[in-house]
């Protein structure tokens, strides 16, 4: 097998990134018919194919060892330039995936990443996703970094532990008085609440600890950390709220507690196990961060 070219690697990164060969295309500045021809000359010299062509497109196993190839080689050439000191990093900011959990990205993770932006040339490409599936975009090579709740480093990775994010069970005054004045296990059972999405399992650990059958409830679906908080505290159901998002609300009584033992998710901070000084800033910031706001774990 030659050599991996790194433009190759780099453009294949870019198609997968982009999702389209054209949009990929804009983003080199090239023509689309160069990026494809590209793509072609990687999977002729690899001898398989780098791209399943769907749409959006998405990188088979080999085209993910490649695009994860390609970050790396990027933040290396990043550091580099870094150490010649000759100013040459800071004409071209320096991309860095990162993938996190909507609640974190709704409270805590973004701060973070501001001082990062005004001390790196850096741009931050966030992928969202669920706590518990975040370490997957890690070992597909998709992001460098993640929020996650797997404690086991993911292969190549290191792991760092974060703290605990505290759910706790609120509604509104009115809500409450509305629904929940009478029996509290007949109540539960039929008052609405809200969950994230249908992978959201945090309302249905809190009412099996109260004794509820957690397929009784009606649902709300909300797939937004902001607007999930938002619906809570307008009245459209009860739900699980950290109190990084919740405190504000209770102080003025807008939200009230429900009672219950809190759910914590413990979360860590996986990136790629990288002798890199920017990678290794990013880890710092945001380590100390996670350390600073959430409840802390034994």
């Amino acid at each position: 097998m030659s050599r991996i070219s790194f433009e190759l690697a780099e453009t294949l990164a870019a198609v997968v990134d982009e999702g389209t060969l054209d949009a990929a295309a804009r983003r080199l500045h090239v023509t689309p018919s160069a990026v494809s021809q590209r793509i072609k000359t990687l999977e002729e010299q690899l001898g398989r194919l780098v791209l399943v062509r769907s749409k959006p497109v998405r990188a088979t196993d080999a085209g993910a060892a490649i695009v994860r190839l390609a970050r790396q080689a990027a933040l290396l050439e990043h550091d580099t330039l870094a150490v010649l000191g000759d100013g040459a990093e800071q004409e071209a900011l320096t991309r860095v995936p990162l993938a996190v959990n909507a609640d974190s990205l709704g409270t805590w993770f973004l701060e973070p990443l501001a001082r990062l932006g005004r001390r790196h040339p850096v741009v931050f490409d966030l992928h969202r996703d669920d706590q518990d599936f975040t370490a997957a975009l890690l070992e597909s090579g998709t992001v460098m970094g993640a929020v996650t709740t797997r404690a086991t480093a993911v292969s190549g990775c290191r792991v760092s532990v974060l703290g605990a994010l505290r759910y706790e069970a609120v509604a509104t005054p009115a809500y409450v008085a509305r629904w929940l004045g009478g029996d509290r296990t007949a109540d539960l059972a039929a008052a609405p609440l809200i969950d994230f999405d249908r992978r959201d399992d945090l309302q249905n650990i809190w009412l099996t600890a109260q004794g509820v059958d957690p397929a009784r409830p009606p649902r709300h679906y909300v797939p937004a950390s902001n607007d999930f908080a938002t619906a809570t505290r307008l009245g459209l159901g009860w739900a699980m709220l950290p109190r990084l998002q919740s405190q504000d609300a209770l102080d003025r009584g807008e939200l009230v507690l429900l009672g219950g033992d809190p759910v914590d998710t413990v979360l860590h901070w996986q990136q790629w196990n990288l002798r890199s000084p920017l990678l290794d800033a990013i880890a710092e910031e945001i380590v100390a961060e996670g350390r600073r706001v959430l409840t802390p774990v034994a």
